[in-house]
């Protein structure tokens, strides 16, 4: 089945009104999208930022008359925007995905490999992942350098916090390198879910890998058990979840931050430094990986 694509490039005062047009005239799904490379980072609650240029897309059936949607658009609304009517082809998007998903390697010793593909070197630490709903497969610049710090670790017998798991492949991974044990942690449920199957998926038994939600009970049994502390987020949770993430370290335990840009290294470094040294130890594409030893 094909679809119809109207595209629309306008400033974002405009976007609320266009969105309301097509679903009106019959649009199954709008997307809005960055239409100048200007990231939004890290919204405020209850926020909806959107980008100077923005591109809002209407998804319509192949059988929709454009003509007539388009007539229905205030005239002096589509003047200011350039629009576009696209043809897209129906695919299977999940076998899409697939083919571009190759194996990787971190480090040394580790690849991520998707589990349908035979790994290149099958006598390396080779984690097999399929990351489902959840975020993260190692192709993120900041899940690439948190690897590639846990590839050069020595985590035989070591307890670890995998704090926003997302698809767990921070915390599988400390185990497939020798961790005795992990916890990992999302606020999305279906992280934990995603966490829990790629650690069956990397035949790891049930009592290595516990899931929880944060705030729950299973996390205060961890407070000063953890040998490294992993959190791979945002700046502003770094910041504001420091007393949660260094309570969970024992004397000595190491804690590793990422999912910061080089420009917030300097801050966060200064708010941690009351308890920990930590500095920057990887950088990839302007993010960067921080890493510290609590005394």
């Amino acid at each position: 089945m094909s679809w119809l694509q109207l595209r629309l490039d306008t400033a974002p005062d405009q976007v609320a009104a266009l969105e309301e047009l097509m679903l009106a005239t019959g649009a199954v799904a709008v997307t809005m999208e960055d239409n100048a490379d200007q990231p939004v980072l890290e919204p405020g609650v209850g926020e909806t930022p959107l980008w100077h240029q923005t591109r809002l897309t209407g998804l319509y059936t192949a059988d929709t008359e454009m003509t007539g949607v388009l007539a229905q658009f205030p005239g002096e609304l589509l003047a200011s925007c350039n629009q576009r009517v696209e043809i897209l082809e129906d695919k299977d998007w999940e076998r899409e995905w697939i083919s571009h998903y190759r194996p990787m390697q971190f480090g040394e010793r580790l690849w991520v490999c998707p589990s349908w593909l035979e790994p290149p070197e099958p006598e390396a630490v080779n984690l097999l992942l399929d990351p489902g709903l959840a975020f993260g497969t190692g192709t993120h610049p900041t899940t690439a350098l948190c690897l590639t710090q846990l590839d050069g670790m020595s985590l035989t017998g070591c307890r670890v916090v995998d704090y926003g798991c997302g698809s767990g492949i921070l915390a599988v991974a400390a185990l497939k390198l020798g961790a005795a044990r992990a916890l990992a942690v999302d606020n999305d449920p279906q992280a934990l879910v995603a966490s829990r199957d790629n650690c069956v998926r990397n035949h790891i038994p049930d009592s290595a890998l516990e899931v929880a939600l944060p705030g729950t009970d299973a996390i205060d049994q961890w407070r000063q058990q953890a040998d490294l502390v992993v959190a791979n987020i945002l700046a502003g949770p770094l910041m504001a979840l420091s007393g949660t993430l260094l309570d969970l370290l024992k004397p000595g335990s190491t804690l590793m931050l990422s999912g910061l840009l080089n420009s917030q290294a300097a801050e966060l470094c200064a708010h941690y430094r009351d308890r920990l040294e930590i500095a920057v130890v990887g950088e990839r594409e302007d993010w960067v990986c921080l890493r510290g030893r609590l005394a």
